[in-house]
């Protein structure tokens, strides 16, 4: 690439030095590292201010990934989140992924005031309380705290929910089918134990999910709270015009 120096504004040259650093993306495989700046500006033909406010929108894009002390690096391509009722494993399982789940917490208590509320049972009636790491292709993608009445499955085991999705055996023991849910998303940061889960910086942009679901008789079968990375998911909805 050639002649950028002398392309006319600051807006059409950083174009120009975005298209170029795509295109050598084209080449890369993830985790390789790119050229460093000064090298890169010089091939370039620009200066580093220019150089670096690409590769800063990129990194926000998530294309790149900067280390500091180390270098800028290809990231992982960030994975599109459908906003449907599926759940997490068979997300995964449909973009060719191998879904895990490592439990990292495994309680029966008393549901209290406010859970209750939310799943619509006594205060007293026992939840089970379940704190999941879940996995694609071995990488933590999100961290989930399940919540859902004792009653629906009963006999729950720890392991069981290593290697099935919470739906799956609603379905299966219980001829549950999920039938809706409310969900909210939240703009978030990890805290320092969200951050340790996940293997990432303290403070690294994520994604806050609360959902409540309900089945098709009408009865709330779980509350879940899922924190999932930033860096590896994009959101994504399908919008039609509202019927009049």
């Amino acid at each position: 690439m050639t002649g950028l120096a002398n392309t006319n504004g600051r807006g059409n040259k950083q174009a120009l030095v975005r298209d170029e650093i795509l295109g050598r993306l084209d080449d890369l495989q993830v985790g390789d590292a790119l050229p460093s700046e000064r090298r890169l500006a010089t091939e370039l033909g620009v200066s580093r201010p220019t150089l670096r406010a690409v590769i800063d929108e990129l990194v926000r894009e998530g294309l790149l990934l900067r280390r500091h002390g180390s270098g800028t690096y290809v990231a992982e391509p960030k994975i599109a989140l459908p906003l449907t009722m599926t759940s997490f494993s068979e997300d995964m399982t449909r973009r060719g992924m191998r879904p895990g789940s490592r439990v990292v917490d495994f309680q029966c208590l008393a549901a209290g005031a406010k859970l209750g509320q939310r799943l619509q049972i006594s205060p007293v009636d026992e939840v089970w309380v379940i704190t999941r790491l879940r996995l694609a292709d071995d990488e933590t993608m999100a961290i989930e705290w399940l919540h859902a009445p004792r009653r629906l499955l009963g006999d729950l085991r720890r392991e069981e929910l290593s290697d099935h999705s919470y739906y799956e055996l609603l379905r299966e023991r219980q001829a549950i089918t999920i039938a809706s849910g409310v969900q909210t998303i939240e703009p978030t940061v990890t805290s320092p134990e969200e951050a340790e889960l996940l293997g990432v910086p303290v403070h690294s942009p994520a994604f806050l999910f609360e959902r409540t679901t309900t089945s098709d008789g009408g009865e709330v079968v779980e509350f879940v709270r899922s924190v999932y990375r930033g860096d590896r998911y994009r959101l994504v909805t399908e919008l039609r015009p509202a019927l009049r």
